[in-house]
Order: C-alpha cells, then sequence, then structure tokens
C-alpha cells in the first residue's frame, strides 16, 4: 500500500466486491466511488500512502476538509459511512492488519422533513392545459405515473412496457437491491399512459425491439438528468415557486397517502422502504401540514 496506484487498486476492489456480493445498483456504486475518491484526494493531498495509518487526527483532519468542500453534515456523514464500510472491507481481506474502522464516528445528523407539494400544488402542475404536443402527452405520463405511485428516478426510467398491467392499473417497479414490488396506480395515470401508449411511444421508437416504457426524443431511454429537467420545466410553466425534483412527488404522494387515512405499513410497501422507520418521517410531515393549516385558517390565532 505504497503507492497512489496500489490505493486506486483497493478502490476498485472494493466497488467490484459492492457491484458482485453484494449487488449494489449502479446508481449506488458511483455515490460510493465519488465519496471515497474525496478521501483518495484528502490522502494524496496530504501526502499519506497507505491506508493503515488512520487515527482520530487523520479523521478530525478530514472531516474538516470535507466541511472545507462545501458539504452540509448529512453529506458529511454519508461520506463517512462509506469510509466505514471501506475500512471494514479492507480488514476482512486483509488490506489492513486491524479492524480501525471504530475511529471512525459520525456528526450528530439535521433532520430535515421532506420538502412536499400540498395537493393544489400537484394539480396545478399536472393540469392537462400544461401538456401541449405528443412530447406534452408523454411528459403528463411520466409526472401523472410519478406522483400515482412514488416511485425512484431509477425506477421510472427502467420501466418496461410489459412492467405495465393497464387495465387492473398496477405495475412491476424493480427497486433498490433488485427486489420487485407491486404498485397500484389512479385513474388519470392510466388515462395518461393510455394515450401516451397509443399515440406517442409508436412515433418515438426507432428500434422495434426497443422495450423501455418511456423514450426521449431521440427513441432512446430517458436519463435520470432528462426526468430532472422536464420536472424543472414544468414546475416553472405551472408557476409553482419552489425547488421541485422527481423526488419532490415521492414525498408528497407518501405524505398525502397518509393524510387520507393509509396505513403505514401500505405506504412502507408501495415506496419500497425496508425500514418502516424511513417512511414514519411522513408522519411528522403530515402533522407539520396540519398545524400550518390549522394556524392559517383559524380566526383566533
Amino acid at each position: 500500500m505504497k503507492t497512489e496506484k496500489k490505493l486506486e487498486e483497493i478502490l476498485e476492489y472494493f466497488l467490484d466486491y459492492l457491484a458482485v456480493e453484494r449487488g449494489l445498483a449502479e446508481n449506488t456504486l458511483i455515490a460510493y466511488r465519488y465519496d471515497l475518491a474525496k478521501y483518495l484526494n484528502f490522502l494524496k493531498e496530504n501526502k499519506l500512502q497507505s491506508f493503515d495509518c488512520l487515527n482520530r487526527e487523520i479523521i478530525n483532519n478530514y472531516f474538516l476538509y470535507l466541511k472545507n468542500l462545501g458539504l452540509e453534515i448529512n453529506s458529511i456523514s454519508r461520506n463517512l459511512v462509506a469510509l466505514k464500510m471501506f475500512y471494514r472491507f479492507m480488514w476482512t481481506e486483509n488490506f489492513i492488519p486491524e479492524d480501525i474502522s471504530g475511529l471512525i464516528e459520525f456528526p450528530r445528523l439535521s433532520k430535515k422533513l421532506p420538502h412536499i407539494l400540498s395537493q393544489r400544488e400537484i394539480d396545478i402542475l399536472l393540469e392537462e392545459t400544461n401538456f401541449q404536443g405528443p412530447l406534452g402527452l408523454r411528459d403528463q405520463a411520466i409526472l401523472e405515473l410519478l406522483y400515482a405511485t412514488g416511485m425512484r428516478v431509477s425506477e421510472l426510467i427502467n420501466l418496461k412496457v410489459e412492467d405495465i398491467n393497464i387495465e387492473n392499473q398496477m405495475l412491476r417497479c424493480i427497486g433498490k437491491g433488485s427486489k420487485e414490488r407491486i404498485i397500484p396506480f389512479g385513474s388519470k395515470a392510466k388515462q395518461s399512459l393510455i394515450l401516451y401508449l397509443k399515440k406517442v411511444r409508436e412515433k418515438l421508437v426507432k428500434n422495434p425491439q426497443e422495450t423501455i416504457l418511456f423514450l426521449n426524443s431521440r427513441g432512446k431511454k430517458f436519463s435520470r438528468q432528462g426526468i430532472f429537467y422536464l420536472v424543472k420545466e414544468y414546475t416553472c410553466k405551472a408557476g409553482i415557486d419552489k425547488k421541485v425534483t422527481p423526488h419532490t412527488f415521492r414525498h408528497s404522494v407518501a405524505t398525502h397517502l397518509l393524510e387520507n387515512g393509509a396505513d403505514l405499513r401500505s405506504v412502507q410497501e408501495i415506496l419500497g422502504h425496508s425500514d418502516i422507520s424511513t417512511t414514519q418521517v411522513y408522519t411528522q410531515v403530515s402533522r407539520k401540514w396540519v398545524k400550518e393549516e390549522y394556524y392559517r385558517a383559524f380566526p383566533r390565532t
């Protein structure tokens, strides 16, 4: 472990392990590579040429290094989680002589409630007049399905035509860790999908063997950035002065379902959360919304 090249080789070995042994998704692997590359840069800048030199002073300095990069506490914590996993892996694979991952401690996280759109804002955003022409019909189907199902962007862009059961208003989704789940969707999403499939998709298809559901103007699968851009475009068009991302739809539908009496376990299943405590965050959002509505409407405040 004396050279920079050797450090990079160990990192690549770790990423191969995550892909093959742990079966992590490509986007997750990219995030691990990005986070750990910062640690390699930190070692290089400080002329540290081995991984087993870790001590509390180095961890504290790395924390300050990440902070100086402009990262928030939650992002710093994520970087340290990746680093801790990396060190445990190196110990089990005998790259370092002892398990020193215990030196890596995490900062106290700030618990931020997810930002959501109100039901009224969703209605404004999904108003039919916002969507013009064939590509507008496609975009409408995408946004309706994002809200109806709470899918992640990676799940949406990988949907295939055969994953959709229009008649029963259900779809098959492959989520994190290649876990499959079945998600229902409402009549608005159904109508939008029917129009897209009948009038638009066949005109976008360049390859008759293509099975991906949503195609861009070049007949290819959407990128994550393409969906982010699409959401931003229609948010601006609807005049909604909020930062809205595809994940905002996920947060919003979860909150709206709970506000309207949905069972917490059902929402957990729909969203594909492995831990129900993740889903419980939305009950806090719901209570916060109720409180805000109360003080907005109650005449004696």
